[in-house]
């Protein structure tokens, strides 16, 4: 039996993985390869790591993690895990792996508008943080897709990033912004367009935004909010509680990281419940290890 099976081998979970190693925990690391930010090319405001690939940091991060010996790592996606005396039992395809706690990392996915060309250009044109994708845009010309009210304070940052008087809301029939909302937009200088956007087109370093009305806007780089969806919901088979956060739902925890069930913790996209980034993601990994260990140290078995 493993101390900890971590699910999830990117940013959060090898950060919380590695906590557990140094403190000479056997661990076991579960990752199905599907990093959230594969689509990007690069990251921006990790500390020591800005501009990097997104491969490059978890390759980095996997290497010095699987140096402790008391770590093991296989590629495997987890469909289903259950409570068993003294720990949990998960099972990945054909095999079972039995530890004492588990720390779920997996992440989320990203669901944009239903815009036809949104997708395939997703981390390259299309973001979803002018905080990691805003500065390279070198003060363009900036579209913000509505998705919800939420949109109006993406559209308020975006303009940070954008030349003066060059960012445009898009609404897309999302919601529609109220006497005081658009007299805050006008104070910006956004522009506000209420036609619909029927497609994402055009190759890099921009993007084309073709209307209802045939116009075709082209833009340096385009923002949206996407809902975040669970993928895996394994360790609801376990009876951990789900909460709406901002942008979708997430695992509720404690301070500590630990969900409703006593011996599961969350860590990450999955358990942040709002816009996501690698220095949110590792910080929280490092709590989540560091508190499963202490449950293992001043807790034998988990609580009744």
């Amino acid at each position: 039996m493993y101390d900890v099976i971590v699910v999830g081998g990117s940013y959060a979970g090898i950060s919380a993985a590695l906590q557990l190693a140094r403190a000479r925990r056997r661990v076991l690391v579960l990752d199905a390869a599907q990093r959230r930010n594969r689509f990007a090319s690069s990251s921006h405001g990790f500390l020591g790591q800005d501009g990097q690939a997104p491969e490059a940091i978890g390759a980095k991060g996997r290497a010095e993690l699987l140096a402790y010996p008391t770590v093991a790592w296989r590629e495997a996606s987890v469909a289903e895990a259950q409570s068993i005396p003294g720990g949990f039992a998960v099972r990945a395809g054909t095999d079972e792996y039995q530890s004492k706690r588990v720390i779920v990392a997996t992440g989320v996915v990203d669901e944009l508008p239903a815009v036809p060309g949104l997708t395939e250009r997703w981390g390259k044109t299309v973001f979803h943080c002018p905080y990691c994708h805003g500065y390279e845009l070198e003060r363009g010309r900036l579209g913000v897709l509505a998705s919800s009210p939420l949109s109006m304070h993406m559209a308020a940052l975006v303009s940070e990033w954008g030349a003066p008087g060059q960012t445009t809301f898009f609404l897309n029939g999302a919601f529609e912004p109220d006497a005081e909302q658009l007299a805050d937009l006008a104070s910006r200088a956004i522009q506000v367009e209420r036609e619909f956007v029927i497609r994402a087109e055009g190759e890099a370093p921009g993007i084309d935004l073709r209307l209802r009305d045939g116009r075709t806007s082209r833009f340096d780089g385009l923002f949206v909010l996407p809902r975040t969806l669970i993928k895996d919901r394994f360790a609801s088979q376990l009876g951990c509680e789900l909460e709406e956060g901002l942008l979708g739902l997430f695992y509720k925890t404690d301070a500590t990281k630990e969900t409703t069930v006593p011996g599961v913790f969350a860590c990450g996209d999955v358990a942040i419940g709002g816009p996501g980034s690698v220095s949110f993601a590792v910080a929280d990994g490092v709590r989540a290890g560091i508190s499963t260990h202490q449950s293992l140290v001043f807790r034998r078995e988990p609580r009744d």
